[in-house]
C-alpha cells in the first residue's frame, strides 16, 4: 500500500521540517529534488518561504558545509547559555536597567522567543519575563541588580559573556 502525502501548505511544511530534521540538506535545489522525490512538488519561491515559516536558518556542520537546521536541532546541540547569547547577538537591539527591572528591546514580533530563551536557561540573577511584541521587561533577583542584568545582556550580545 502506497502512503501519500497530501499537497496542502501544512503537510510541505511538515515535510520541509522532516527532512531537515533528519538529513544534511545543503541547498533549497537538493531540498526541492528531495521532496519531489516524495511526490511533492515546490518552486524556489515556494520553499523559500516554508523555511523562513518554519524557522530553518543556514549553519555550518561538523564537516564545515553550510546546511539547513531547525530550532529543534539548534536546541539539541546548543546549551542554553549558547543559544541565549546567539539570540541575544541577533535580537537584542538595547537594555537598560534601573532598580530590579531591565527592559530589553528586540525586532518587531521577537520580543517573547528571546524571553522564551531568557526563562529557559537557569540563572539565579533574575526571577523572570513578561514579553510583549517588541519589548521584555525581565525582573532581577536583586533589588537593585536592574543595570548590571541589563550589562550583562548586552555583553552576551557583544559576545564578552561565556
Amino acid at each position: 500500500m502506497s502512503v501519500g502525502v497530501p499537497q496542502t501548505k501544512a503537510a510541505r511544511q511538515a515535510k520541509v521540517r522532516h527532512l531537515i530534521e533528519t538529513q544534511q540538506v545543503e541547498s533549497q535545489t537538493q531540498l526541492a529534488a528531495m521532496l519531489e522525490s516524495e511526490g511533492l512538488h515546490a518552486t524556489q519561491a515556494t520553499l523559500s518561504r516554508d523555511l523562513v515559516e518554519i524557522g530553518a536558518v543556514k549553519v555550518r556542520g561538523v564537516d564545515g558545509k553550510l546546511m539547513y537546521a531547525t530550532q529543534a536541532i539548534l536546541e539539541s546541540i546548543e546549551d542554553t547559555g549558547a543559544r541565549l547569547n546567539r539570540l541575544c547577538a541577533e535580537l537584542l537591539h538595547s537594555a537598560a536597567g534601573s532598580a530590579n527591572l531591565t527592559v530589553l528591546r528586540t525586532p518587531e514580533g521577537a520580543a517573547q522567543f528571546l524571553a522564551m530563551a531568557i526563562d529557559s536557561h537557569d540563572d539565579p540573577d533574575l526571577l523572570g519575563t513578561v514579553a510583549g511584541d517588541d519589548t521584555i521587561l525581565v525582573i532581577a533577583a536583586d533589588p537593585l541588580g536592574g543595570e548590571r542584568l541589563a550589562s550583562k545582556f548586552l555583553d552576551r550580545a557583544s559576545g564578552l559573556h561565556r
